[in-house]
């Protein structure tokens, strides 16, 4: 492999607040100097950290090095919405139901993962970032209830349990009348992306050094370089999920897509006895394209909703402005009684999709590999594809390694003006069809 200048750098606005609400972290140390590794990973997301866990379990004499071109949580790993999902979840249909036998072996890819990450929870004590109470379906219209029917329909045939709800049911768990009905899935968990993420940093840097603020400038077969530093290591493990792009893979084959959130502040004690409800909960729209909510324990609601096309990886403060409007209108459709509840923070996330749903994973070149395209599941997948792919670097031979691996390459986009047109008009539309559930 040839040097390779890296083309563009994280850039995640402020805002999240995931990150937020946490304590303010240590100083973040930044690679400095030229040091020597067995191993270096780029990306201190689900991915680059599952990676390194799983290193120091595979060759804990080797020396691991983890750099970051930001703050550990701070960029899309401490963004999403927080639902580690077991069940299927194709962002690309119109109920996440994708094939019978592809499910199947997802389910059965997407619980290890959270098994993997349970044990992560339980060693470091990330127990307050980390929920294994399942999500919640929810639908609003007969749009929404018309793919509930269709994903429990779908989940029959697979096997899995779960209880349906009606709308007495939605309101005594949400506290609103705005839900038609649900579907209580109760395998998966729900996360402080940031907290869990930085909660993992931390117990992992007894045993591997952690590098933030440090964006990579250039990459070759046997180091990674820094504005101030380079690790020299005879192997590398790209975990940059969308910013693969930057580093010159997987051209024209990644599609980088923005949603977007806002957090209320916390509620006031009287504010939520008005609400009433359980005291956390999150539901997913039935419909794909539709709103997000959770409600957090400490009394903070938050709203995510609607996916944009960005080809250049970056979004903008007046874009999450302008949407953040959305959520404001979602926010009081859902929660009347609450009157004007505040946004206090508001935030959006990069996804990295691919046009046939298939992950950018493996060894592109001799001793280079990568685990990236988390196709908008980046809790699950970015911990399931961090914990494989140092399997595979390692020379592991697994079923679960084999699965992964049949599920192909990403498709190369279609040619320009047409995908960017072709990819706003299919969101738009299909924010439309999703009618009162967005």
């Amino acid at each position: 492999m040839n040097s390779i200048k890296v083309t563009r750098f994280p850039r995640d606005l402020p805002g999240s607040g995931w990150y937020e609400i946490l304590p303010e972290p240590a100083r973040p140390k930044e690679l400095e100097g030229n040091i020597k590794a067995d191993w270096v990973i780029v990306g201190a997301g689900f991915a680059g950290l599952s990676a390194a866990r799983r290193l120091t379990q595979l060759r804990p004499q080797d020396r691991v090095v983890i750099v970051d071109a930001q703050p550990v949580g701070w960029g899309a790993a401490g963004r999403n919405s927080g639902f580690m999902i077991d069940i299927p979840h194709e962002l690309q249909s119109d109920d996440y139901a994708g094939g019978l036998k592809k499910d199947l072996e997802h389910i059965r890819l997407n619980r290890t993962a959270i098994e993997f990450a349970q044990q992560a929870v339980d060693d470091y004590g990330l127990q307050a970032y980390f929920n294994r109470c399942g999500k919640i379906h929810g639908a609003v219209d007969q749009v929404g209830m018309a793919s509930l029917k269709a994903f429990e329909e779908h989940l029959t045939r697979l096997g899995e349990s779960f209880t349906s709800l009606d709308a007495q049911a939605m309101s005594s768990v949400t506290g609103t009348n705005y839900y038609s009905g649900g579907m209580h899935a109760h395998s998966g968990a729900q996360i402080q992306p940031a907290g869990y993420v930085r909660g993992l940093a931390n117990g992992l840097r007894a045993q591997v050094d952690i590098f933030e603020n440090s964006p990579v400038t250039e990459i070759s077969k046997s180091f990674v370089r820094t504005a101030k530093g380079s690790v020299s290591a005879p192997r590398i493990i790209l975990t940059v999920n969308g910013h693969l792009n930057s580093f010159g893979f997987m051209k024209r084959r990644l599609m980088h897509v923005y949603t977007f959130a806002s957090m209320t502040r916390q509620l006031s004690d009287a504010e939520q006895r008005a609400l009433g409800g359980d005291p956390q909960w999150g539901i997913v729209s039935a419909h794909p394209m539709g709103t997000s909510v959770r409600k957090l324990s400490e009394g903070r609601i938050v709203v995510r909703s609607v996916f944009t096309y960005n080809p250049t990886g970056e979004t903008s403060a007046s874009q999450i402005r302008n949407l953040g409007k959305v959520q404001d209108r979602a926010f009081a459709a859902r929660f009347p009684m609450l009157g004007e509840v505040a946004m206090e923070h508001r935030w959006g996330g990069h996804l990295c999709l691919s046009l046939n749903s298939a992950p950018a994973f493996g060894e592109l070149e001799p001793g280079l590999f990568v685990a990236c395209a988390q196709q908008g599941l980046g809790v699950m997948q970015g911990t399931l594809s961090g914990k494989l792919i140092a399997e595979l670097a390692t020379g592991q031979d697994n079923e679960d390694l084999k699965t992964f691996r049949s599920f192909g390459e990403p498709k190369k986009l279609y040619p320009e003006p047409f995908m960017t047109l072709g990819a706003k008009a299919h969101l738009w539309w299909s924010h439309l069809r999703a009618g009162k559930n967005l």
